[in-house]
């Protein structure tokens, strides 16, 4: 599974691409496919999110999981206080299992 990332242009917020737009969720994300890069291009040419990249995830119960641990912080939220994580629901927070 591949799915896209990158920042808010006006906040900086990590956000991942839906199919139609943007969420700053990742269970929002969907597999882009072979797709990812002409979205990636199209969507910062466009001037919605600054330095898209697709990358690696494994579909999940409760969406997509990045593969990579940059990512899944990413997608967590801060790693110095856990009570400000974005998803605390996700199983692997708590012991940041990798």
């Amino acid at each position: 599974m591949k799915i896209l990332t990158g920042n808010d242009l006006p906040t900086g917020d990590v956000t991942w691409w839906t199919g139609s737009g943007w969420s700053r969720h990742i269970e929002d994300a969907v597999d882009v496919g072979d797709h990812g890069e002409a979205i990636a291009r199209a969507e910062e040419g466009a001037r919605r999110v600054n330095v898209p990249y697709v990358i690696e995830a494994t579909a999940g119960p409760d969406g997509p999981r990045p593969a990579h641990i940059k990512d899944r912080i990413r997608a967590l939220g801060p790693t110095v206080r856990p009570d400000l994580t974005l998803k605390p629901a996700d199983p692997h927070a708590g012991g940041w299992v990798i």
